[in-house]
């Protein structure tokens, strides 16, 4: 996820300050990752350096001053770009999985017993993401989808690869 983009397009809606903007990010995005404030404040003086967001206002408090961000018609262009640019599905060619899998097979070790251990903890994250889903509001039903197919597929796999292991053992051991 592009922290830059999402943050200017939080600032869309109107002016917000680095607390304001992390709330927002945490709220909308960042339920398994919130931003870490470091983060906002490094993001925004890039996003500043490079003409996307300006300072609004700058606010004296008991603390430090707190400035507050407007994109700029710049930064408006780049989140649109960004947005109209598809993001390149992953194909997972060199997974970890993979490589345990084969080097398991090349060390003589049981790679079917690798198999079945990732098997039971992709078990159990869906139903830990299931039991997300039932309780969440619909953007975090979207995302638990999102995970949930990713991990079916995976299972897919798992059971193909477990089905082919005396064939796979061969051709490895060339």
């Amino acid at each position: 996820m592009s922290i830059g983009h999402t943050l200017l397009g939080l600032l869309e809606s109107g002016p917000r300050h680095g607390y304001d903007l992390k709330r927002a990010f945490d709220e909308k995005f960042g339920h398994d990752r919130p931003l870490h404030y470091g983060q906002v404040y490094s993001t925004m003086s890039r996003l500043l350096k490079n003409g996307l967001v300006v300072v609004d206002g700058i606010e004296a408090g008991g603390g430090p001053e707190r400035k507050r961000y407007a994109i700029t018609d710049a930064g408006i262009t780049d989140v649109q770009q960004w947005l109209a640019t598809p993001e390149k599905p992953e194909p997972y060619l060199q997974s970890t999985l993979y490589t345990k899998v084969v080097l398991a097979l090349l060390t003589h070790r049981d790679a079917a017993d690798i198999l079945d251990t990732q098997r039971s903890e992709h078990l159990r994250s869906m139903r830990i993401l299931t039991d997300r889903k039932r309780k969440g509001d619909l953007a975090d039903q979207l995302i638990c989808d999102h995970a949930l197919f990713h991990l079916e597929a995976d299972l897919r796999w798992l059971e193909l690869t477990a089905a082919r292991l005396d064939k796979l053992r061969e051709a490895v051991a060339r």
